[in-house]
């Protein structure tokens, strides 16, 4: 038994005391563990190389989860001061194949991998001091400021358990063993699989707020669903149930695959499972530092489109009906099989938590009542793309987190790991991944009545970001004129050259759309991957759909596309990222315009970005800033606030005449107007506000 990974820990307690010494504990262990992860690397060569050409080389996740703590601390302003802002810029986003981001290598000039274990070093005694020193109370809850610690403990138990699925897709020659990842040696000829009999009912999924145990913000609120009995299958699919699929030529037989599985074909050339080594005319295992002899009884690891497939070849042969089972199945499934939840469930029941192995085993190993692998060995595909659940709420220190996924494109992975720990192996966890990712994961079939066709139009619901979309592409009102189109209007009269403009505080990217009808490219970025992902699928899918609310709970649907804008030959000039204003990457710069809108006055440190913003112009570019100046200490710390205050003369400082006094040295003033608009909240209230829109030449 390798005992590499401690139990996590729960939200309440005796005392603040002990609870600090154990959430340390945690903490330590975590970030022991990731580092053990990287041990795997042959050598510091094979940090700068690729598992994939869809990721980063792996220096980038081996400082990723330490820039996480620094950037969402500084964010929630728990700290005011960065540790490395080149390192919490380079290795912030970028782990999920999305548009916004940035996979181009020219981009980046990685640091040496000393560099970066001494940034962790120093991360470690940040977080440790904090842990000793942070006020709280207990229960913790989303709200505390020690939620935010935990968020990045989680934060690196989920990278522990993806770094190691990427060092297993790396060539064998670049891995090494290391001792405590131990591997499972015994396997057997697999077991026959057989259907049983899941009782159905009414199902409730979802967590209240108060559960007693960290969570993700897709795992909170509620959803109900009636479900029929059903069958599913006694066991995981084994190799060597699935070796019968591949001998039958299912990677050929194009009708065993939908239109993603196609591609997925003919990108990856895939005969077989990638963890399938051929030699000769046989297969060998590749587990996780060495290739093995094929354990035919351990389960199958495949994408979701590889399973979707099998159940069609499954459901031909057979002449019977497979599928996937779904989330509310799933629920079922664990009811029926008296699991409970941690810290009751003990990790030496499943193969979890690298309790036992750190890889799977035969999959007759854990049974649950008569079903086996409920949890662990391998996560369990489902059919069900993640939604949020009724009462879904992001967190605000990590918007992105849900939100990218809830696009019908990300399947729910159910029952975690060998390699899941902390909050993957919680009864609530909810986690999904695009079809054609390889994870731990595996699955295992289901003869049901319960599936119905949900597939419509995904119309965004987040109440903000609805309201954006109608403020940027929906209506206008009192006759006032469209934000996004004025303020391009009023860039477009001081613009000399007309190569490159930079959209800083972008929202859903109607203003992006705009400056390219005069600019050959644009980068819109935001903060929020929530308003990124707008003009993002907008430029992508060639079309929003978007809710507005009327009055209560009554709203109207709307879509918009890029016909309707007339963006549809312009959308190949714009381009959209997330980013932080204040620490934005090395390639944001060579612009001839950079718009800020309505920005300035939520930047938790506005100087950080005026002193440097000239940097990212050309010579004679233009700087145009638009703010109602509504600084709130809840978006920048007073300490940081550029007007709207008394300094210790009692003089009215003004946020205009701060800006005179910060960039006149490199900048010229142009000009300055207000700008009215307005933002619908419901079919009788409307937010009307006044911008001040003002125009600077970098001398």
């Amino acid at each position: 038994m390798s005992k590499l990974s401690i139990y996590p820990i729960t939200l309440d307690g005796e005392s603040v005391a002990k609870k600090r010494k154990e959430i340390g504990i945690y903490f330590h262990n975590t970030f022991d563990l990731f580092e053990k992860v990287f041990e795997l690397l042959k050598d510091e060569s094979v940090f700068y190389k690729k598992s994939e050409p869809t990721r980063h080389p792996m220096i980038f996740y081996f400082g990723h989860t330490a820039t996480f703590f620094v950037n969402k601390l500084v964010n929630m302003k728990i700290i005011n001061k960065r540790l490395n802002p080149e390192f919490e810029s380079i290795f912030a986003v970028g782990v999920d194949e999305m548009s916004w981001d940035d996979l181009q290598e020219s981009n980046y000039k990685w640091p040496k991998v000393s560099e970066v274990r001494s940034y962790r070093k120093k991360v470690r005694t940040l977080i440790d001091d904090l842990i000793k020193n942070l006020d709280f109370t207990l229960p913790i809850r989303d709200d505390s400021p020690m939620w935010i610690i935990l968020m990045g403990i989680e934060h690196e138990r989920i990278h522990i358990e993806t770094s190691l699925v990427l060092h297993r897709q790396m060539p064998i020659e670049f891995i090494k063993d290391v001792p405590e990842f131990n591997i499972c040696t015994h396997t057997s000829s697999a077991p026959q699989n057989e259907m049983i009999p899941i009782q159905g009912g009414e199902v409730q999924l979802g967590k209240e707020k108060l559960h007693h145990l960290y969570g993700w913000d897709n795992e909170y609120g509620s959803s109900h669903e009636h479900v029929e009995d059903f069958q599913v299958a006694k066991y995981l699919v084994s190799n060597g149930e699935f070796l019968e699929f591949v001998n039958d030529g299912g990677y050929e037989q194009e009708d065993f695959w939908d239109e993603e599985g196609l591609e997925f074909l003919k990108s990856s050339q895939a005969k077989y499972p990638y963890f399938w080594v051929k030699e000769n005319d046989t297969f060998k295992y590749r587990a996780l530092s060495r290739i093995i002899e094929m354990p035919y009884d351990w389960p199958v690891d495949v994408n979701a489109l590889e399973a979707e497939a099998f159940c069609r070849y499954k459901s031909q042969k057979d002449n019977l009906s497979y599928t996937l089972p779904s989330e509310a199945e799933y629920e079922c499934i664990y009811q029926g099989s008296n699991l409970q939840d941690i810290p009751e469930l003990h990790e030496s029941r499943a193969n979890i938590n690298f309790y036992h192995y750190a890889s799977s085993c035969p999959i007759d190993e854990f049974s649950f009542n008569g079903m086996y692998d409920v949890i662990g060995n391998v996560w369990q595909w489902s059919r069900t793309p993640i939604r949020g659940f009724k009462g879904f709420e992001v967190h605000e220190a990590y918007d992105d987190f849900s939100v990218p996924t809830f696009d019908e494109k990300h399947a729910l992975i159910l029952g975690s790991s060998w390699a899941s720990s902390g909050n993957l192996i919680m009864k609530h966890s909810r986690y999904a991944f695009r079809k054609h990712f390889f994870q731990n994961a595996g699955f295992r079939y289901a003869i049901t009545c319960n599936t119905k066709d949900e597939s419509s139009d995904i119309y965004e619901t987040d109440e903000l970001v609805s309201q954006y979309c109608e403020f940027q592409y929906g209506d206008t009102f009192f006759g006032v004129e469209n934000f996004a189109i004025a303020s391009a209007k009023i860039a477009s009269k001081y613009i000399l050259n007309t190569t490159k403009a930079l959209d800083l505080g972008c929202a859903t990217g109607r203003t992006s759309y705009e400056l390219a009808k005069t600019f050959d490219e644009v980068d819109g970025v935001d903060f929020s991957v929530r308003f990124v992902s707008v003009g993002s699928k907008l430029k992508d899918e060639g079309y929003i759909a978007f809710t507005t609310k009327e009055e209560g709970e009554l709203t109207i649907n709307k879509k918009i596309t890029l016909q309707d804008l007339g963006y549809a030959n312009l959308a190949k000039k714009v381009s959209f990222w997330q980013g932080d204003a204040c620490n934005l990457k090395p390639n944001f710069t060579s612009y001839d315009l950079i718009m800020a809108t309505n920005l300035i006055d939520r930047l938790y440190n506005p100087r950080l970005f005026l002193d440097t913003i000239d940097e990212r112009l050309n010579e004679g570019g233009i700087l145009m800033l638009t703010s109602p100046y509504t600084w709130q200490e809840s978006s920048t710390k007073k300490e940081f606030w550029l007007g709207g205050y008394k300094d210790e003369n009692g003089n009215e400082v003004r946020t205009i005449e701060r800006l005179k006094d910060i960039l006149s040295e490199k900048f010229e003033c142009l000009h300055a107007e207000d700008l009215e608009f307005v933002i619908k909240e419901t079919a009788r209230k409307y937010q009307h506000t006044i911008s001040q829109v003002s125009v600077w030449k970098k001398r």
